[in-house]
Parts: C-alpha cells; structure tokens; sequence
C-alpha cells in the first residue's frame, strides 16, 4: 500500500468469531488505531491480538473519536444498519460485513445514503475478492467458458449453528453476490425450500434456485447439518465447465463435448485441467481494498448497492420458503442500475459444440 493508505486509521467494531480476523489483517496492514466489543472476552481477545490499539466498550466510542477515519463492522447482522448509519453521521467510511442489513428497506437507505454522501459505504462479500473466483470470472468476461448455462454452489458442514438467523442468511450471502457477479444481472424468479429441525422457524437447510433473463440458472445448497464440508462452486459453459473447491482449494476445468452421431446425446469424457491463481489471501485483499478506497476515494468493488441486490434476492428467497417454496417474482426496482452495470459474460459468442436444449419459461 502506498503512504497515503498506511495513514488510514480504522477501528473494528466487534471482535468476535469473525472480526478478530479483521483486526489480525488491519493490524498487519497498519491502519488498526482501535477495537470496540461490548463483550469482556471481545476486549480481552482484542488487546491480546492488537496492545497497541485502543479498546473501547461500546461502538459509540469509537464512533465518537474524531482521529479515526473508518470503521470496519462485525457485529451480529441485526446491528449492521444502526452502526452504519451512526458511522455516516459520524463522518466515517464504513466496511460492514455481510448482510449489509437485515430490513430490505434499512438497505435501500444505506444505498440512498450512500451515494448522497462523499462517504465510502463497502460490504464484506468476501468471495468475490478470492483469487480462484476472480479467476473465474476473467474466464466468463473472456468467453472461455462460452454461454453461461448453469451456476451451481454447495456450501455444507457440521458447523458452527445459530438461532438468531437461518442458513441460507448465514452463509448463502458469499454465494449469491459472486453468481450475480459471473452472471452480470439480476434473476427474475426465485425459488426456495428449506427445513427447520433444531430451532422452530430458524432453517437448517435450504436450497435457492434461480432463474435469469437470459435463461442461465443457478442453484445454491447450504447446510449446518451436513456430515462432509463441502464448499464448491460449479459453473458449466456451452464450452467448458470449471469446479473450484474451497476446501482442498482446487480450480479445475474440463471442456464441455457432446457426441450426437447415434442420435442420442453422449458426453465425450475430458481429463480435468487444473487452472492455476495466485496465492492470495482473500480477506487480506479485501482488507487491502477498502484501506485503498478510503485513501484514494475510490468506489469499491462490491459497494453498497450490490449489497442491496444481496438482501433483495435473501428477502425473495425468504419469501418463497415462508410460501412452502412457491415461485418469487424479483422486481428490480431500485436495482436498475445494479443491472445497467453489464454482463460478466464477454459478446463474444463462441460456437457450441452440443445441441441446445430448450429453454423453460420459469423453476421446477
């Protein structure tokens, strides 16, 4: 980072399960100046990890000290709007984890807000700054992969399980910003189902399909009660197909060959390629990106209104699950411009080598 940048002074609002790791990667880039946790093992993890930095009891603290430029936010998600807000208020750019808020219309306002003030407002979709997803995507913007048919992501473990929010809440945000990202657009129907077997009403499992204008779908499956971690996104092409494993940590491609010569559709076996990326980690990328943004005013990469199209998508996702999984029309609404940023996918349309099925009119 350049001089500018190491003169950033960011505190961390919380330092739990997840920002403790925030302040390890802000502390090591140099702009750590503060923590704020109302919890005593919060403060206590926080001096040992930061001594040098101040530790403050409660946000509005950190909040208050007019020496800090930003704040990085990783609370529990109910509290992501009122400390956000309270950061503009306090005239400080923000980093808050994902979901960017809970309440649809709680991040219509950020968005609002955002961009009627000169403050930096960027949300933690943290997979969109992984080496191997960047990668990916460069191969859909250029047409390596061909027309994009099918995204599919698993996101599965015997893990840490909540009460206060779902499993599609909890871990399906990281999934849905990167497949509107390969995508370029917004799907025009959602459909979902999950099952509640440990807390009433709070989903265990849930699968979220979508369907896009352009006739690409998507399927995202996640689970706390799963026996085998799995984290692996799958996006299949009219002319290759590539796998990334977020466990073993893989990115492999295959070409995609159908042989019709008897009349039937036979899949010509390929040998996977393994597909190399750098080695990055990627909340230090992250890290490294919002400390950027705030000292050369720059617009971030996953900003606050495709923090929106997230919450949007989890409301329509919520909706159809509380419908027994009936189908959700998405109304783009505000979101236009979301959508007027482009396609991933490159105007190239390279030649496909199996015949295209047709395609239905809306989700199973």
């Amino acid at each position: 980072m350049g001089t500018r940048s190491a003169s950033i002074r960011v505190a961390v609002l919380g330092c739990g399960h997840w920002g403790k790791n925030l302040v390890r990667n802000l502390r090591d880039l140099g702009v750590l100046a503060a923590v704020a946790d109302p919890n005593p093992g919060g403060r206590e993890r926080a001096r040992a990890l930061a001594p040098e930095a101040r530790v403050y009891e409660y946000p509005e603290e950190a909040l208050a000290d007019p020496t800090l430029d930003a704040v990085a936010i990783a609370t529990p998600a109910e509290t992501h709007f009122a400390l956000a807000w309270a950061a503009l208020d306090a005239g400080k750019d923000v980093f808050v984890e994902k979901p960017l808020t809970t309440r649809l219309e709680d991040a219509r306002k950020l968005v609002r807000r955002a961009r009627h003030s000169d403050r930096i407002v960027m949300v933690g979709h943290l997979l969109e700054y992984h080496p191997a997803i960047r990668r990916i995507r460069e191969l859909c913007v250029d047409g390596e992969l061909g027309d994009l048919r099918y995204i599919t992501s698993n996101r599965l473990n015997l893990g840490k399980i909540r009460t206060e929010e779902n499993a599609l809440w909890s871990f399906a945000p990281h999934d849905i910003a990167v497949i509107l990202r390969l995508v370029g657009d917004l799907p025009r129907q959602v459909v979902a189902t999950g099952g509640a077997y440990l807390s009433p009403k709070v989903a265990d499992v849930t699968v979220t399909q979508f369907l896009f204008p352009s006739g690409v779908r998507s399927h995202i499956y996640v689970s706390w009660l799963h026996p085998f971690k799995e984290q692996r996104l799958v996006v299949i092409g009219s002319e290759k197909m590539i796998s990334f494993c977020d466990v073993t940590k893989e990115l492999v491609s295959w070409n995609l060959e159908v042989d019709w010569s008897a009349g039937q559709p036979v899949p010509v076996p390929h040998e996977g390629t393994p597909v190399p990326y750098p080695a990055v980690e990627p909340l230090r990328a992250e890290c490294e990106h919002f400390v950027t943004c705030v000292a050369e005013r720059k617009p971030p990469h996953t900003d606050a209104l495709g923090g929106l199209a997230v919450v949007e998508l989890l409301h329509a996702a919520q909706r159809s699950m509380d419908a027994g999984g009936a189908p959700v029309d998405v109304d783009p609404g505000a979101l236009g411009e979301f959508r007027d940023r482009g396609p991933a996918a490159s105007s190239r349309r390279p030649r496909a080598r199996a015949r295209r099925a047709p395609r239905g009119e809306s989700l199973p």
